[in-house]
């Protein structure tokens, strides 16, 4: 279906032009309710910028976020920033009344998180975060089967993926993935997806606790354990060492097998004890594009229903992230600073 520039539900200015960008980039324009109408960029960045409009389509090219925000054109902002910079440029977008999509991990800390969905009720906006697996169709299947595997004792969740910025670390090259100052780190980068997984499937943990390896300040690798009344699920995130990256959901009647990221969900497995195993279709978009799909529908429809459930949600993850830092005596920049 092809609409017209009317049809549009969501009139979306780009905050950024890294990596999670490009990646929008290349499934974003088979949605029809979408239109890009603005990307921010740095001033230097201008010709990697223009490059984008140019290639992607998009309307206009902003290097002065408050010339962004006063465009009344656009409706809605993607928050594609570094991590501790999600919680000041969101704020500043709310307070602009524009809609806001935020990259993961949501903001530094669970405080950032509860002020932002104040304003964000008190602006009449609606407010996201970008967590690829809670839209995905594998994800609801997941939840809906798992009651097959019976009584769960043990979730082993394990994201160990080498970085490459590890051996610029290593040389005293700190850059923002292993910066304490701009709320880095394993924890924030990769164990929030399996955390965001465990906390979609059963909701808040009863206690949680990080054991970080920490270099610099920083959580380089760690295992995080989330204790539930009759289980408990170990999340395990690392970027100075990999993997074999897999998660499983164990219960007295079988288990759920995840091959790869909690991320994507692409290869996942039934197994039922005495029983058929079944693998679990996936889709063939990018993994990224149910998350979009649904943002769009719920602007064009004002589904607050819709985004306070997602919210209730980001908080509990949120607060985990915070009381895990917490144990793991992991003090960000921001939270220095504030003391």
């Amino acid at each position: 279906m092809v609409v017209s520039r009317e049809e549009f539900n969501m009139k979306l200015g780009i905050i950024g032009s890294g990596m999670i960008v490009y990646d929008l980039l290349t499934f974003i324009d088979i949605i029809d309710e979408i239109e890009l109408t603005a990307i921010l960029g740095r001033k230097e960045s201008q010709e990697k910028i223009e490059t984008l409009i140019n290639k992607h389509h998009i309307k206009k090219a902003y290097y002065d976020y408050d010339e962004l925000l006063n465009d009344d054109e656009i409706d809605t902002i993607y928050v594609a920033l570094p991590n501790h910079l999600h919680y000041e440029y969101t704020k500043k977008a709310l307070l602009h009344n524009k809609h806001v999509i935020c990259e993961k991990p949501f903001t530094s800390n669970v405080n950032e998180l509860d002020e932002l969905i104040a304003l964000a009720k008190q602006q009449n906006c609606l407010l996201f975060e970008a967590i690829t697996n809670q839209y995905l169709p594998t994800f609801k299947e997941i939840k809906e089967k798992i009651s097959e595997i019976g009584k769960i004792s043990i979730i082993s969740s394990n994201y160990s993926q080498y970085s490459s910025r590890y051996n610029a670390f290593k040389r005293g090259e700190i850059l923002p993935a292993f910066d304490v100052n701009k709320s880095g780190g394993a924890l924030m980068d990769l164990n929030v997806y399996n955390i965001h997984f465990v906390v979609g499937l059963f909701g808040a943990p009863n206690k949680v606790e990080y054991f970080a390896n920490i270099e610099k300040g920083i959580d380089t690798s760690g295992v995080a354990i989330l204790e539930y009344p009759t289980f408990k699920a170990i999340c395990i995130g690392a970027k100075d060492c990999g993997a074999p990256i897999i998660s499983t959901i164990q219960g007295d009647q079988g288990c759920v097998k995840i091959d790869g990221p909690t991320s994507v969900l692409t290869d996942v497995q039934i197994l039922r004890n005495g029983r058929d195993s079944e693998i679990l279709p996936t889709g063939n978009y990018h993994r990224m594009y149910s998350e979009f799909k649904v943002f769009a529908e719920c602007i064009d429809n004002n589904d607050f229903t819709t985004c306070n459930k997602m919210l209730e949600h980001s908080r509990i993850v949120m607060d985990v992230l915070t009381k895990a830092r917490q144990s793991a005596n992991i003090i960000f920049g921001c939270e220095r600073d504030t003391k």
